[in-house]
């Protein structure tokens, strides 16, 4: 065994449930690609599914150019649901709240159309996306409000911050 090198950690049992402990209050369902004569599809949002908001009130859909990088953002109060429609997408969260028992916690996701998983982003959760792909990926990502656009509840730091215990590069 040479110096230096790391044990891998268990990511999945042995029936394929990935193993992991997320910030609180943020929420993940794996869901099925269900595959058809002419294809496959996915459902991506059932209310009485434990994910997401109660209701959705705007939507959108982002494309990220190839190894692209979005990050560092936060929402005082906007809820995010995450659902990659393409591609390969490596999600970071950072949980800086300060009543939260995971403060100070990071959360990496690697999700992708093979398998489809939602993610939901609480508020006061620090995220980013880094497209791991060399060709464009998409997300659908939905929300609990509407985007105001007169005062968006967006704040943001540049992706290589030294105030968030992450570097993407």
């Amino acid at each position: 065994m040479l110096d230096g090198a790391i044990k891998d950690q268990q990511t999945a049992t042995a029936d394929g449930k990935l193993t992991r402990t997320l910030l609180e209050g943020v929420t993940q369902k794996e869901v099925s690609n269900i595959i058809t004569s002419n294809g496959a599809t996915t459902e991506i949002y059932r209310p009485e599914w434990p994910v997401g908001p109660d209701q959705i009130r705007h939507m959108i859909h982002a494309i990220l150019r190839a190894n692209a990088i979005s990050a560092w953002h936060i929402h005082e109060y906007q809820t995010d649901t995450i659902f990659v429609t393409q591609g390969s997408i490596k999600l970071v969260l950072f949980d800086d709240r300060p009543n939260s028992s995971t403060r100070g916690q990071v959360n990496v996701f690697h999700l992708s159309r093979m398998r489809p998983i939602l993610t939901t982003i609480p508020p006061g959760i620090w995220h980013g996306l880094h497209n791991i792909d060399n060709a464009e990926s998409s997300f659908i990502n939905y929300f609990d409000r509407p985007y105001v656009y007169s005062d968006p509840d967006e704040w943001r730091l540049p992706f290589d911050t030294d105030k968030i215990p992450y570097q993407f590069r």
